[in-house]
């Protein structure tokens, strides 16, 4: 509870939250002094615990509460994961409270082990009962290497962003929304020990790779290009992001520069300012060249 408390002021502080604002709207429980269990599971089958449910219900209904979030959602129940009939009893416990106090749950729940790869709606651990039986989910991800190096980004594991999963209610979308977690001084220290820094998740945008980026610029990149001779390989000695590193002012050996570049002439060549052809080299052997497209 100390530690929720740390969180809540750190958040508080950040964003500008005063206390007064939080007093009567916000409820928090460690979930470690009175354990909250909806269901077991025992020989005969699945119980469902009813003077829990029926506590949790008043306890929403008396303080008029809107969104009940129960996290993680593997510690409400006793339940095998993978057991589906089991696992959708526990669901419908947790809809039939939505139901019937008109209270929003989330339940925050773990996914399977992926091997790098990105998580989805449907990567959620345990049975598909859970997933069939939620009305809208969302998957956290962890920036990627490759993301990073995209971005500039020297610390990826600050920084995560969600995407939609299923949705029964409203349209999805395929964007996602980056997040950045920051180190908040919560000014608890003393004479003989620092002040603990919490982290508070921020919004965060990623940078564009059009930033700061003119129409002047790439006049100077198909100027260069046309005057010149250049490889679409990135491997090759007369690459055409030499041109545009030069152009720009950009550390070509720096790798989040090398993908903004990589990242600028896709786009270029998409747009036809620029355009790849074959043809062969002075070794007469058949290579990927550059050349000027539509000029701007």
């Amino acid at each position: 509870y100390e530690e929720l408390q740390r969180r809540l002021l750190a958040i508080a502080d950040h964003y500008g939250v005063h206390p007064s604002d939080l007093r009567d709207r916000l409820y928090v429980n460690s979930g470690r002094d009175t354990r909250l269990v909806v269901a077991k599971q025992v020989r005969t089958g699945v119980v469902v615990m009813e003077p829990v449910v029926e506590a949790v219900k008043r306890g929403i209904a008396d303080r008029n509460i809107g969104l009940l979030i129960i996290d993680p959602f593997v510690m409400s129940h006793e339940v095998v994961e993978n057991d589906n009939p089991a696992i959708n009893l526990v669901m419908d416990v947790w809809r039939r409270i939505a139901d019937e106090t008109n209270c929003a749950v989330e339940l925050v729940h773990h996914s399977r082990k992926t091997n790098g790869q990105e998580v989805t709606d449907e990567d959620a651990r345990g049975g598909s009962a859970q997933h069939g039986a939620a009305r809208s989910m969302r998957a956290l991800n962890r920036m990627s290497i490759e993301e990073a190096e995209k971005f500039g980004i020297e610390h990826r594991r600050q920084f995560f962003r969600t995407t939609d999963g299923k949705l029964n209610l409203a349209p999805g979308s395929d964007k996602s929304t980056w997040y950045e977690l920051i180190s908040v001084d919560i000014g608890n220290g003393t004479h003989d020990r620092p002040s603990d820094k919490v982290g508070v998740v921020t919004r965060w945008t990623p940078p564009s790779v059009f930033a700061d980026v003119e129409v002047s610029h790439l006049k100077e990149v198909q100027k260069r290009v046309n005057d010149g001779v250049w490889r679409a390989d990135p491997q090759a000695h007369r690459w055409v992001g030499n041109a545009v590193a030069a152009v720009l002012g950009l550390d070509i050996e720096n790798r989040a520069n090398k993908a903004r570049i990589k990242a600028l002439l896709r786009t270029w060549i998409a747009n036809d300012v620029l355009r790849e052809v074959e043809r062969q080299d002075e070794a007469r052997r058949v290579r990927r060249f550059v050349e000027v497209g539509e000029w701007a």
